[in-house]
């Protein structure tokens, strides 16, 4: 549930050009995109999900499902859109177990580069004008020191920050040109129903078994919850969509020892904490990677040794959003929700 308050209220319902008619939830079928959806059909609005996928449970009697792959400037088109209408775009490829061993740039691209172009010019074909982007802290690459600000110099490590990076860049351009685009950074998300490469840790800590850390675990790997990026997109909205970036993420993250420690405790989990050194470790990952079993990705990889925070003082001023949610209840929130599917 999301509760939160803004510093700047009612902005979500009027713009411009009138009353708004609908939001247009853009990978709303995914982990972030189905709370997204749930939160505004709570607040009363009007909701269509588009996305490939309609596997949500709970939200399809409240909110309209189209399916819409942004790849294809047809699909889109299918979905009227216009003045007064909100597009949150969410849709994205991620890492997951079908990125390829080779191009994984090209893979990237087609979606979260030519998708965001192609939805772009199917708001400006409609009159919409206003965009909420949530894009990645991975845009930053390795911190050249913290707390990390929206300023930092974008050197990603991979393909899909890189891809993330230019994404940004067309908005900018559509902003230049009279779109109204907020830009959300979050950190990675947490909460019950998250997965993916969370998996192979709670798969560890489930059966008892050794917790390898990447360094000494002395480091602080900041995350966000799902309910607080929720949350910030709604203070966006409360906010009239502000020109303007945005980075997401807890307050007080505590070093991943620590982090990793409570989570194993209150599991009940005896699994032990084994501390590994970082560039052999890193070396053993990148080479699985290249003979096409990756367990992490190197931009998984090659910030888990890092102390990583990223500045939120600019969100909270300007949108009035602050984070409620400690790293370690939302991953404990996440392994248990892990340990129901499981059993």
């Amino acid at each position: 549930m999301v509760g939160v308050t803004c510093g700047k209220q009612d902005g979500s319902r009027t713009t411009r050009g009138g009353p708004l008619v609908k939001h247009v939830v853009l990978g709303g079928d995914g982990f972030l995109g189905r709370h997204l959806a749930a939160a505004l059909a709570d607040r009363g609005e009007t909701v269509i999900v588009g996305d490939i996928e309609k596997n949500a449970t709970g939200i399809y009697d409240r909110v309209e499902h189209r399916h819409v792959d942004i790849s294809d400037p047809g699909s889109l088109r299918r979905v009227a859109i216009g003045p007064g209408d909100v597009v949150h775009h969410l849709a994205s490829r991620q890492y997951k177990r079908d990125v390829p061993r080779r191009a994984r740039a090209g893979y990237f691209e087609s979606v979260n580069i030519t998708g965001t172009a192609n939805i772009l010019r199917w708001m400006a074909e409609g009159g919409a004008d206003r965009l909420i982007l949530f894009s990645t802290d991975m845009v930053y690459g390795v911190p050249l020191g913290v707390p990390v600000g929206v300023d930092h110099p974008q050197r990603p490590l991979g393909p899909y920050g890189d891809s993330k990076r230019r994404s940004e860049e067309l908005c900018l351009a559509a902003r230049a040109a009279g779109l109204r685009v907020t830009i959300l950074r979050p950190r990675l998300i947490i909460g019950p129903g998250a997965h993916g490469a969370l998996d192979q840790l709670f798969r560890l800590v489930r059966h008892h078994l050794p917790v390898p850390m990447i360094g000494s675990g002395r480091n602080r790997y900041q995350m966000v919850s799902v309910f607080d990026c929720v949350g910030a997109a709604l203070c966006a909205l409360a906010a009239r969509v502000p020109d303007a970036e945005y980075n997401l993420g807890s307050r007080n993250p505590p070093p991943v020892r620590e982090l990793l420690g409570q989570l194993i405790a209150r599991a009940g989990s005896h699994s032990p904490l084994i501390p590994l050194p970082s560039r052999p470790i890193k070396w053993v990952l990148g080479a699985l990677d290249g003979l096409g079993l990756p367990l992490l990705y190197r931009e998984q990889y090659g910030i888990a040794d890092v102390d990583y925070v990223v500045e939120t003082a600019r969100t909270e001023r300007e949108l009035g959003w602050s984070p409620r949610d400690a790293d370690v209840d939302m991953l404990c929130a996440a392994y248990e929700d892990y340990r129901r599917r499981r059993a």
